[in-house]
């Protein structure tokens, strides 16, 4: 399922943010992480990922460091800053309502906090 450039402006930052808060990632690696771990319902370009890279950085948020590959290339890997951190904690939290609260009001009730659980 293709999903609307508009609905992915919030997710993609985090989804990003939440897999950087485990290692430091390069940038392909970062694509196929994100499309194997959404089930492939989000997808990143590289258009899409480096100026979203770029701009976390800006913020401070995420930090970058060239370093040399197995094979010799080198590779810019970006990893979770302190204050991204904070940030994707932040950021956690109003997603786990927002989800709440989508899920009763497109589920209702009791089902609504049956799919909640599953989350």
């Amino acid at each position: 399922m293709q999903i609307e450039r508009e609905l992915l402006k919030g997710v993609l930052p985090l989804a990003v943010m939440k897999l950087l808060k485990r290692r430091a990632m390069y940038g392909y690696e970062l694509v196929t992480e994100v499309a194997q771990r959404s089930d492939g319902v989000l997808k990143l370009g590289q258009s899409t990922l480096y100026p979203l890279l770029y701009n976390l950085e800006a913020q401070g948020l995420v930090e970058s460091e060239w370093q040399e590959s197995e094979g010799g290339r080198d590779r810019k890997y970006y990893k979770l800053t302190e204050k991204g951190m904070q940030r994707l904690e932040r950021d956690l939290t109003q997603w786990e309502a927002l989800v709440h609260g989508m899920g009763r009001l497109v589920l209702g009730g009791q089902e609504a906090q049956q799919a909640w659980v599953r989350l």
